[in-house]
């Protein structure tokens, strides 16, 4: 299905470069001593453009001028149409076998309106169709997304019980442990803590990152509980991590892949390390765990899971995001990168 989704995605894109060339054909060939002359130069010409609207709508805007690196997108598209439209006049003055066409003297406007000025104007055009095709597919994200979280909040709210009763009996639960006994009441409160963060606080489109992390924390700690002196979790979260907010239970697929699938070596070590840190008004999150081989026809790790994440990250941080899923013998690597803003 993906392969003729694709197929059909670049046939249009075929035909639509083959109009272009043929209108400019009809239109122009006229102008020069052959038909074969005419349609080597319009071959140029179409290809020059295409090379640079592809490198403008794949390049220049989802990696800067989506990232808000204005600056640097404006003097890149500017060098980009200079250089194409040199390499383009360079070509066609060897096709015509004409030198002065690449000499500055001569009608020098009329150089410049037909090689730069016009190519500017195409591009920027394509660059429009882009922006205002990107923006409808961001409104139709949004509304997919506030439809999944809906149809998400009913099944939820179908499935659970009354949280009174649930927090009522756990409270229960942690006066009938021994006093003594810390570490089992420490590890019912965080659990409570857990559940009260998903029943209540999880129910806006964004929550302060602190929160996220505290939430994370505290699953860090009771899956540790559960976890034999030989696994080895590390939780690094740098101090400049707070004051923004995001998705929330973004994270916690991702460590809960790395607990399930940690390996049990006997005679190595066993580990998952967490880092979280800022970097250039980006939030970054990493998780690496050891793991042991695995039997592919069983698939890889994380499955259904990590697909869902992927598929949230689509949906709400579109263009905003880096996701990076290295899977190697005796590692799994998972890299996030968040675009947050100064």
């Amino acid at each position: 299905m993906q392969n003729r989704t694709l197929i059909k995605y670049k046939l249009h894109h075929v035909l639509f470069w083959l109009l272009v060339a043929g209108v400019w054909y009809f239109l122009r060939y006229q102008d020069y001593d052959t038909k074969e002359i005419a349609m080597q130069i319009t071959m140029v010409k179409t290809v020059a453009l295409a090379i640079a609207v592809y490198i403008t709508n794949l390049f220049l805007i989802p990696q800067l001028l989506y990232k808000k690196k204005y600056f640097l997108a404006v003097i890149t598209f500017i060098l980009l149409i200079l250089l194409s439209s040199f390499i383009k006049v360079f070509v066609m003055g060897e096709i015509l076998n004409q030198p002065d066409m690449f000499s500055l003297a001569g009608n020098l406007k009329l150089k410049m309106y037909e090689n730069v000025i016009t190519d500017f104007f195409l591009v920027l055009t394509g660059a429009s169709f882009k922006l205002m095709y990107d923006q409808v597919k961001m409104q139709q994200r949004l509304v997919n997304a506030a439809k999944e979280k809906a149809e998400t909040e009913l099944n939820f709210l179908k499935s659970q019980i009354n949280p009174h009763f649930l927090f009522n009996s756990l409270n229960s639960v942690y006066f009938l442990i021994n006093k003594e006994n810390e570490d089992a009441r420490d590890a019912l409160h965080k659990f409570s803590e857990m559940l009260r963060y998903q029943l209540y606080e999880v129910k806006d489109s964004m929550v302060p990152v602190e929160k996220e992390l505290s939430y994370l924390k505290d699953y860090v700690v009771l899956q540790k509980l559960r976890k034999n002196s030989d696994c080895s979790v590390e939780f690094n979260c740098s101090k400049d991590v707070k004051g923004f907010s995001i998705e929330p239970l973004l994270l916690i697929p991702f460590v809960e892949n790395a607990f399930k699938h940690i390996s049990h070596f006997s005679n190595k070590e066993n580990f998952i390390k967490l880092d979280i840190h800022r970097s250039n008004g980006s939030f970054c999150f990493s998780v690496l765990n050891s793991r042991e081989h695995y039997n592919k026809t069983a698939g890889l790790p994380g499955g259904i899971g990590l697909n869902n994440v992927k598929r949230r990250l689509e949906l709400i941080y579109p263009g905003k995001h880096d996701l990076e899923i290295r899977d190697d013998a005796e590692q799994f690597f998972v890299n996030l990168k968040l675009y947050i803003g100064h």
